[in-house]
């Protein structure tokens, strides 16, 4: 049957039903992205609606469905060299969840929040999104107060950060995250290979921040495995001034190393900063990596050797999980894997 209605009036999503062979509401989930819907009738659906030059009315269908069409994206500030107080790491991420939320038939309301702010209270009885995506949360076990807050309003969202100590929340909202235990024993197996032995953190490590814990941990299983001693740590957040001021605590402490993970990149080309103006040569005198593989790591002297975390991947299954709470359906996190990109800081060419 040829795809063809009366020329006197619009096609409606009637119509491409009739010549699928479907429901209405089968046309409305196809053309929407719903993932109820196969992907070989989502294709036919949508040859259809292309023959008929049909055109979805969003502002009809959000009011059918008591819905805005929109999810919002609430990046929480970090403390930066620049005016913008947003990690790097979370600019890239911006990019892979603005094309999967276009894909997916979502507008995307971007929104800057401080973590003082009463943030999970302003969606509450809010209509301006369906759904949240979060980035960035600071201090965990304060974070995780207002994630339970926010589950409790039946707000769907999705947020990115530590999987294993998201597994404490008891399911509320979904996480995706990295494997940070692993790249952290990549990184000190990198190490170790190249005859380093007195390996540094620089970065916390405890349960209020559950991302640098999980890689201080996998540094820790990689040296116990090489017969080597436990590595040394100093607190650092994510800037380049506190992995200037490590540095400079490790080496007021008194104790050797000769070499430096750092929970990120800011905290690591800080490290290089501090190394080189107090004349130690990176990678002679001490080698060091970072974590994220931020634009700013490949520019350094020498260029970073960092563990790169999938950001179009996550951005995917971040727009997917808000969708998948919105259609009713299951909606688990998920731990992406890390890789760790070699450059010469490490002394590795």
């Amino acid at each position: 049957m040829s795809a063809s209605v009366r020329p006197d009036r619009a096609p409606t999503s009637f119509d491409i039903a009739h010549l699928a062979g479907v429901t209405q509401p089968t046309v409305s989930r196809a053309l929407s992205g719903s993932p109820m819907v196969s992907e070989a009738t989502r294709k036919r659906i949508e040859a259809i609606a292309r023959q008929l030059n049909y055109k979805v009315d969003k502002a009809a269908s959000s009011l059918r469905k008591r819905r805005s069409d929109t999810l919002a994206l609430l990046f929480f500030e970090d403390p930066t060299a620049d005016e913008s107080l947003i990690n790097p790491f979370f600019v890239a991420m911006l990019g892979s969840i603005t094309r999967a939320a276009k894909r997916a038939g979502y507008d995307l309301l971007v929104s800057f929040q401080q973590l003082s702010d009463d943030w999970h209270k302003d969606y509450e009885d809010s209509h301006k999104a369906d759904g949240l995506i979060l980035l960035g949360y600071g201090d965990w076990e304060i974070y995780r107060e207002r994630v339970a807050q926010l589950s409790g309003q039946g707000t769907r969202f999705a947020r990115w950060g530590s999987v294993e100590a998201a597994e404490a929340l008891h399911g509320l909202g979904s996480t995706i995250g990295s494997d940070n235990r692993t790249g952290g024993e990549m990184a000190a197996r990198h190490l170790i290979g190249l005859g380093r032995k007195c390996i540094a953190f620089l970065g916390h490590a405890s349960s209020h921040y559950p991302e640098f814990l999980a890689r201080f941990e996998g540094i820790a299983s990689a040296l116990a495995a090489a017969g080597l001693p436990p590595p040394l740590q100093a607190d650092a957040i994510t800037t380049e001034d506190a992995g200037a001021a490590a540095v400079h605590a490790l080496l007021a402490s008194g104790q050797p190393f000769d070499s430096i993970v750092a929970a990120s990149d800011l905290i690591a080309i800080g490290a290089m900063r501090a190394l080189e103006e107090l004349g130690l040569n990176v990678p002679t005198d001490v080698a060091i990596t970072g974590f994220d593989d931020i634009p700013a790591a490949v520019s350094t002297r020498p260029p970073l050797t960092t563990v790169v975390q999938d950001t179009q991947r996550a951005g995917q299954l971040l727009v997917d999980s808000v969708r998948a709470q919105l259609e009713g359906l299951p909606a688990p996190g998920a731990m992406l894997p890390t890789r760790l990109v070699i450059r010469r800081s490490c002394g590795s060419a």
